[in-house]
């Protein structure tokens, strides 16, 4: 049984970013607008950022468990740049991540709680879905990768 722990992070996200991507999420029109926080000069310049993000969201709460709106946005967070004093650390835009909560709810992949939000049974079992092809896809490149299948 593969964990999503074991996958690396990068070709999870990309996968589970395709799958959110073809399962025709909207992606908001101020994301073409829109920058990441405070500490950021431009906004995104990469496509399909969106999904990318709701993919990493989706990865960190099935990994850390419960986490809220402040804490995603400290999680991704920058440094704002204050001239000649010193970087200090800025949170990143709490609207992109509760858009993106939003989202990911009424897909049924996370539901709200006291603490936070949580993955749901669906969300689970997508993101044990994508980690197994994703690791498939891995061991028929390197063999190393197929003791955890």
């Amino acid at each position: 049984m593969v964990n999503v722990k074991e996958v690396p992070a990068d070709v999870l996200i990309h996968n589970l970013a395709l799958e959110l991507k073809s399962m025709k999420v909207e992606e908001p029109e101020w994301t073409k607008y829109l920058k990441d926080g405070i500490g950021k000069e431009k906004s995104w310049t990469q496509e399909g950022w969106y999904y990318t993000r709701m993919a990493s969201i989706l990865r960190k709460i099935y990994i850390n468990g419960n986490l809220g709106i402040a804490r995603m946005s400290q999680e991704y967070g920058s440094r704002q740049d204050r001239g000649s004093k010193r970087y200090h650390p800025v949170q990143s835009s709490r609207y992109i991540i509760r858009s993106m909560f939003h989202a990911l709810e009424s897909l049924g992949y996370l539901k709200k709680n006291k603490i936070g939000r949580e993955i749901t049974p669906a969300g689970q079992a997508l993101l044990d879905k994508v980690s197994r092809e994703a690791m498939k896809s891995l061991s028929e490149k390197d063999k190393s990768f197929e003791k955890y299948l």
